[in-house]
């Protein structure tokens, strides 16, 4: 047996006896559109730079009905031609326990991506080490009631575990088109919230946040409450097209820019530049006839990814693939060529750090670069 086929008799009993995700999960993770495989399979281009270390800093796996993203599928897509070297596992309501503590359910999702990271460890599954970093959820509306709940999650996840997300996306409009009954108005302003993020930062953790793009100020005000806390603003801020954001994307780029170049001014925020072809977006690409060449996709994109470089530095910036999110709008090789070809102006100091070197800095993975 080889490797490809114990890692699919492996994730295959995984599938096979994984909970159904319960109401509550699958709330807390609105629905994306499952992508397309025959469709990106369309396209296929030559890999740019092959020997460049990446380290990707955010991916899901689960299994959700109808779609499947393991261990085998994500192998699939680091093993495609770049040299990814090492990945950060981030939350995504996946894989929680069924049973006790509401609260603590959570930490199943963390055990899980564990044991990935563990069996990749091995080197059996070759050289990208999957789940290098982990990333976890916790309710930050506990208040300072959270602490037991992030200390079950650093046991959980060992030496691995860096941090947690807790998804703020809310938007009056979007709120009705992308409902996510876990979310309201002004949650970072939140006392009990602020409280939560206070524990994170004590135990030395850091903080991504999701969220859109007319939030980001309130993530300034949150980062300049709590400068010792690191915080990852994921998706370049969650650029939204949906609704009547849709028809106005001049006035969003100008909102969202100001709002960039204003969060850069807090030492303690990195930016993660990837997320911008997923569902919620103006700029995916899955509604074109053809999947995209990584020259369409740098193009789109550039205008976001340059606008962050520059206020954030190479040094607090990390490009991202937010697979298998973003896979509805194109193909993991597709994208790192395409983030290849927006760092192409950049220093090799500059490019190392946009492609492994923040990363790793931000989620504390020593000895992988």
């Amino acid at each position: 047996m080889n490797r490809r086929e114990f890692s699919m008799l492996v994730v295959g009993a995984a599938a096979r006896w994984a909970p159904r995700a319960s109401a509550q999960q699958q709330q807390a993770a609105p629905g994306n559109p499952a992508p397309r495989l025959d469709w990106l399979a369309r396209h296929k281009e030559p890999i740019l730079e092959q020997g460049l270390p990446i380290i990707d800093p955010h991916h899901h796996l689960w299994q959700r009905p109808g779609w499947r993203y393991l261990l085998d599928d994500l192998l699939t897509d680091t093993g495609s031609g770049h040299n990814i070297v090492a990945t950060v596992y981030m939350e995504a309501s996946s894989m929680y326990r069924d049973r006790g503590p509401e609260e603590m359910r959570p930490v199943g999702e963390v055990e899980f991506a564990n044991g990935v990271a563990a069996m990749c460890g091995s080197g059996v599954f070759g050289k990208t080490r999957v789940a290098a970093g982990i990333v976890g959820h916790a309710d930050m509306m506990l208040g300072s009631r959270v602490e037991p709940v992030l200390n079950a999650l650093m046991r959980a996840g060992g030496d691995r575990f860096r941090g947690i997300r807790h998804g703020v996306s809310w938007e009056a409009e979007a709120a009705t088109l992308r409902p996510n009954p876990n979310t309201h108005a002004g949650m970072l302003a939140d006392k009990k919230f602020r409280e939560g993020i206070a524990v994170v930062g004590r135990l030395g953790l850091s903080y991504d946040v999701s969220l859109y793009h007319t939030q980001i100020g309130e993530v300034a005000d949150l980062a300049g409450a709590l400068p010792n806390t690191r915080i990852v603003l994921n998706h370049v801020g969650g650029v939204l097209g949906l609704g009547s954001y849709r028809s106005k994307q001049e006035e969003v780029f100008s909102r969202w820019a100001s709002s960039i170049k204003a969060l850069a001014a807090r030492p303690n925020v990195f930016v993660k530049l990837g997320g911008l072809g997923q569902s919620y977006t103006a700029l995916r690409f899955d509604g074109d006839a053809e999947p995209p060449s990584s020259e369409k996709v740098a193009a789109r994109f550039r205008p976001y990814v340059e606008t962050c470089i520059t206020a954030f530095g190479a040094s607090r910036c990390m490009f991202e693939s937010n697979f298998p999110v973003d896979k509805i709008s194109y193909s993991y090789p597709v994208f790192w060529n395409a983030c290849k070809l927006m760092a192409k102006g950049a220093s090799s100091s500059e490019k190392a750090d946009l492609f492994a070197g923040s990363a790793a800095r931000c989620y504390r993975l020593n000895g992988l670069v």
